[in-house]
């Protein structure tokens, strides 16, 4: 069996393993797919261990994203970007480095939830690592505007400013704010994306429900009980709500092609992993 498996600390909750599973199953591929824990500090002994048992390609978790990107010995322009990796594919002596979270998100909004990106005026809410794997991808559907605000402004003016040239070229306004900036709160956005770490609290986002456009899409990257005050906030703001769970598999989609050359179904690997979900 070809060898793969998510890496991460924590990543005893991963439902990476089930996923991929179930797409192998699907699609008649045989593949063992493994949790690995790896200490702070142990990331490249870790993969170098792994592709010495055989190992086929790896995915990332947190917190070794960023040491990911650094190990690859070619990356992906959405890598480039972001700074991050989130797939690793081992090819002799190479390690190539790519980034499916946006690729995720953006098949999950546009195919599952039918909600178009392409035109519309877009809030991100974050800067930190999960914002710069979704950035590219969602500018490269030319929504109208595509904004970033964060708690901390410049650190949103820093993200926006690497990505300023695909911005340009794709005539998307891409522009970053304050969570308190009045230019942000005298707006209103069709889709809004939560990428800040408000759901690793269980709080609502920070801003207020005033962004959101009656009949707006917002989305949540967590899934399961701390994506909960998130949906609640949206649905109270009168938008369709949406959690990470969708993103999860899409992304997980985007891997299994890159190593198999073919693209597992989603919808029903979805709506089976939330039946499961909802039953524990």
């Amino acid at each position: 069996m070809d060898l793969y498996c998510v890496i991460g600390n924590p990543v005893e909750h991963s439902k990476s393993p089930w996923i991929h599973s179930r797409f192998a199953a699907l699609m008649g591929q045989s593949l063992d797919y493994q949790k690995l824990l790896v200490s702070l500090g142990e990331f490249s002994q870790a993969v170098d261990n792994f592709r010495s048992r055989g190992g086929r390609g790896c995915n990332i978790t947190l917190p070794f994203k960023q040491e990911a990107a650094a190990l690859a010995t070619q990356r992906s322009a959405r890598v480039e970007l972001a700074q991050a990796c989130n797939t690793l594919i081992f090819q002799g002596d190479q390690i190539v480095g790519e980034n499916t979270d946006g690729l995720g998100l953006v098949s999950d909004i546009v195919g599952n939830a039918q909600t178009q990106i392409s035109k519309r005026d877009v809030l991100v809410i974050g800067a930190g690592g999960a914002a710069a794997g979704i950035l590219g991808p969602l500018l490269e559907q030319r929504p109208k505007c595509l904004w970033v605000a964060n708690r901390t402004a410049h650190k949103a003016a820093g993200l926006v400013a690497r990505h300023a040239s695909l911005a340009h070229s794709l005539g998307v306004d891409c522009q970053a704010f304050g969570l308190s900036d009045a230019a942000l709160l005298a707006c209103n956005f069709d889709v809004l994306i939560n990428a800040s770490a408000s759901s690793l609290n269980q709080d609502a986002p920070p801003v207020p429900g005033s962004l959101l456009r009656q009949g707006a899409l917002a989305c949540d990257l967590m899934y399961g009980p701390s994506a909960d005050p998130f949906l609640k906030w949206a649905q109270s703001h009168g938008a369709s709500a949406r959690d990470g769970l969708g993103m999860l598999v899409e992304q997980a989609a985007e891997a299994f092609l890159l190593w198999r050359g073919i693209r597992p179904p989603t919808e029903i690997v979805l709506r089976e992993l939330r039946a499961l979900m909802l039953a524990a």
